[in-house]
C-alpha cells in the first residue's frame, strides 16, 4: 500500500505544469542583466530560467542558484545560494543580489525580461 501511495505522489507531482515564468518564455531562456531601477549595470550578469522552479546563473563574480516556484507573474527567488569566490565586482555583486532578492513580479516579452516590485525596483534582462 505505501508503494502505491508514493507511486501516486510522484506520477502526480510529474503531471503538475509549470506555472512559474519559465512556462510563459517565448524566446530564450538565458538572459543578461541590461539595468538596475533604471542605471545601466556595470558588470555581466545573467538569469537563467531553461529549469522549471530554478533560476541559476553569473553574478558579477559568482554563480548563483535559487528556487522560484511562484506562478506567473509573481516571482520570488529564494533563498538565493552562491558560490563564494572574491573579484573586484563585489560592489556591484552585492547590489545584483539585494535587488533580485526584491523582486516580486516578472513579465516576459520575447527577448526581455523585466523582474520588478511593487515599490518601483526593476530590473531589466536581455536575451544575448
Amino acid at each position: 500500500m505505501h508503494r502505491l501511495i508514493i507511486a501516486f505522489a510522484v506520477l502526480t507531482s510529474a503531471c503538475q505544469a509549470d506555472e512559474t515564468v519559465t512556462a510563459y518564455l517565448t524566446g530564450p531562456a538565458v538572459f543578461n542583466l541590461v539595468s538596475i531601477d533604471g542605471a545601466p549595470f556595470g558588470a555581466e550578469a545573467t538569469i537563467d530560467l531553461s529549469e522549471a522552479g530554478r533560476i541559476q546563473g553569473q553574478a558579477p563574480c559568482n554563480q548563483y542558484f535559487a528556487d522560484q516556484k511562484t506562478v506567473y507573474p509573481w516571482f520570488e527567488a529564494g533563498p538565493i545560494g552562491a558560490t563564494r569566490m572574491a573579484c573586484d565586482k563585489l560592489n556591484e555583486e552585492t547590489a545584483f543580489f539585494s535587488a533580485l532578492s526584491e523582486m516580486t513580479l516578472s513579465e516576459a516579452l520575447g527577448d526581455t525580461l523585466i523582474l520588478s516590485n511593487p515599490d518601483g525596483r526593476e530590473m531589466v534582462f536581455q536575451a544575448p
